[in-house]
């Protein structure tokens, strides 16, 4: 069968999409899987730094699809992750296209049990590319009014598209909702239309590790949240919400 394909996408930016794509695939990686990272965000390019690849990185997504390098040369073990591999977006220009994607994808499922695809924000390009490839999509939106509206639109559009398993990943909750504009995570959930599969605490730790490509302490919640998400997508039933 291959490797599934799992799009990473949110409405709106700064909702922490690549930091929780990137601490996802490292945990699947953890879990004796091999994983790709493939990062669609071109010219607003930050996996490499959270993935630890930042200066090992020759080639990238573009010189791929456009057929100026084999994809193995633009392929990067992480350091920080074990059998996480990434392949970062351009620094500037580029641009994704649905044929070229699906190709990849085709070829790369034989050598992989799980690609992971770091949209960018919004329904533009790579967002419709990597919905075309998809098996499952991981929705990350933090707990706002126009996160969850422009969550709920993407989630309408992903399920008007064909892409049904679609999970919900509630990013950067503060110890208390208020002054955040909704009531509790039900809300969310229930505005933007998809299934929960986590909700990530606010911490200085999962900050840190998406600014300067640390890994997160293996006693820390947020560890537990990301392995936790990562066990449930693997079809374990682990509790949703980890203190």
């Amino acid at each position: 069968m291959g490797a599934r394909v799992i799009m990473v996408a949110s409405g709106k930016g700064g909702t922490g999409k690549s930091t929780v794509a990137v601490l996802t695939a490292g945990r699947l990686a953890a879990r004796g899987r091999r994983v790709l990272l493939v990062e669609l965000d071109s010219g607003l390019r930050s996996v490499d730094y959270i993935a630890g690849v930042y200066g090992k990185t020759v080639y990238d997504v573009e010189d791929v699809f456009s057929g100026r390098c084999a994809a193995g040369k633009a392929i990067v073990e992480s350091p920080l992750y074990p059998d996480l591999y990434v392949i970062s977006a351009p620094y500037s220009g580029g641009r994704v296209r649905a044929a070229a994607l699906q190709v990849f994808a085709e070829r790369a499922k034989p050598v992989f049990d799980d690609i992971v695809l770091d949209t960018a924000a919004g329904m533009g390009a790579p967002f419709e590319a990597a919905a075309a490839v998809a098996d499952r999509a991981l929705l990350v939106i933090t707990p706002d009014p126009v996160a969850l509206r422009d969550g709920h639109i993407v989630c309408d559009a992903l399920a008007a598209g064909g892409l049904q398993d679609i999970r919900l990943v509630i990013n950067r909750v503060p110890p208390r909702l208020d002054g955040c504009g909704i009531r509790d995570l039900d809300e969310c959930i229930d505005t933007v239309g998809a299934q929960l599969i986590g909700v990530v605490p606010e911490s200085a730790e999962v900050r840190a590790a998406g600014a300067t490509g640390t890994a997160l302490a293996q006693k820390s919640t947020a560890y537990r949240v990301f392995d936790a998400i990562a066990a449930r997508l693997c079809g374990e039933q682990v509790p949703l919400i980890v203190r």
